[in-house]
């Protein structure tokens, strides 16, 4: 006799002019056995993305889709399906990727943990249609990861590709959320992820990842997640400095939320000096940096690394852009088994 799988997770997928890919995600979602809810946020979309949303539903009555009017971004339509689902498990899957077969149950598989995340395949948009049969089969070689090794991977680093931890798409315990009054911070428009789950690492989270594979990333050029505003970098250095202040941390903690508050801040001080130069130029630019001496580093360092990123090798297994080569690229290092049948 066949037991069914228990059907207890919510799976929260926000998108906003999603029309060309939110059928595939949600599709893939309602193909685990083990949801339970399947809640899609249309975000103030300008295009067919809640009716391509809803003409998806495959009958089971799994299938919610809410439209908000206006954009509010991906932290408040997150927040809402939150509000809005009973599941004890929540799940958080892009408009624009998908689960492979078999997720949930590969995590779901594993015991000690608040949250809990797998490798990411990054795929081609031109190659998502055939990727599921390539992609490589990893032994889950599970270990959790503390709040300073999630910090330090969230790290970028000049002449490496992004391969943010922070990219990873973890199950979550809403009992963690709950206990610890944790939702994700609707003010961020960039690493809304990020800071959520360092909150929930401060608090003390047990966040377990496995190597195996099951969520691919479908990588466009014209991803909203490659694109951002000088003010998201902002309100991102701030949140870290938030966490410095509201969260009791080890000395090792603080200092790798420090790291990652000046790895922002500097990032900003040179978005912010190239705006002035193109808003209100040359002159302008050079008397912010003369008044604020302590950004000089950032803006002069980042010029000169943009200058010579050329010539620099690039290095990472995570890209931001794959080409048209047809590979598959994963987040996660880890030996690979045998290739999928």
């Amino acid at each position: 006799m066949t037991v069914a799988a228990p059907t207890n997770v919510c799976i929260i997928i926000a998108a906003k002019n999603a029309t060309d890919t939110i059928t595939r995600a949600i599709a893939s979602a309602l193909a685990e056995p083990e949801a339970a809810e399947v809640i899609v946020i249309d975000d103030g979309s300008t295009d067919d993305t809640a009716r391509t949303a809803r003409a998806a539903d495959d009958g089971s009555g799994r299938l919610n889709v809410v439209r908000f009017e206006e954009n509010r971004g991906p932290a408040a339509a997150r927040n809402h399906a939150i509000a809005i689902s009973q599941s004890p498990l929540l799940a958080v899957l892009d408009a624009d990727d998908f689960f492979l077969p078999g997720r949930l149950r590969q995590m779901l598989s594993e015991d000690g943990w608040d949250f809990i995340a797998d490798n990411i395949a990054f795929i081609d948009a031109s190659q998502a249609e055939t990727a599921d049969g390539r992609i490589s089969r990893f032994t889950a070689s599970p270990r959790l990861l503390d709040l300073v090794g999630f910090v330090e991977g969230n790290i970028s680093r000049r002449g490496v590709r992004r391969g943010e931890i922070g990219f990873l798409k973890p199950l979550m315990r809403r009992s963690f959320l709950e206990n610890h009054r944790l939702r994700y911070n609707e003010d961020l428009r960039l690493g809304e992820d990020y800071d959520l789950y360092a909150r929930a690492l401060a608090k003390g989270a047990r966040y377990k990842i496995i190597h195996s594979c099951g969520y691919a990333a479908v990588v466009r050029g014209n991803s909203l997640s490659g694109s951002h505003r000088t003010a998201d970098l902002r309100r991102l250095y701030e949140a870290d400095q938030a966490i410095l202040t509201e969260s009791p941390l080890s000395s090792d903690a603080a200092s790798a939320i420090r790291r990652h508050e000046r790895h922002i801040r500097d990032r900003y001080e040179l978005r912010h000096f190239l705006d002035l130069k193109n808003q209100t130029g040359y002159m302008s630019a050079i008397g912010y940096g003369l008044t604020n001496p302590g950004a000089l580093p950032a803006i002069v360092g980042g010029i000169l690394a943009d200058k010579t990123e050329r010539f620099r090798p690039r290095q990472s297994s995570a890209p931001v852009a794959l080409g048209g080569s047809g590979a598959i690229r994963y987040l996660l290092e880890a030996p690979v088994a045998e290739p999928r049948e």
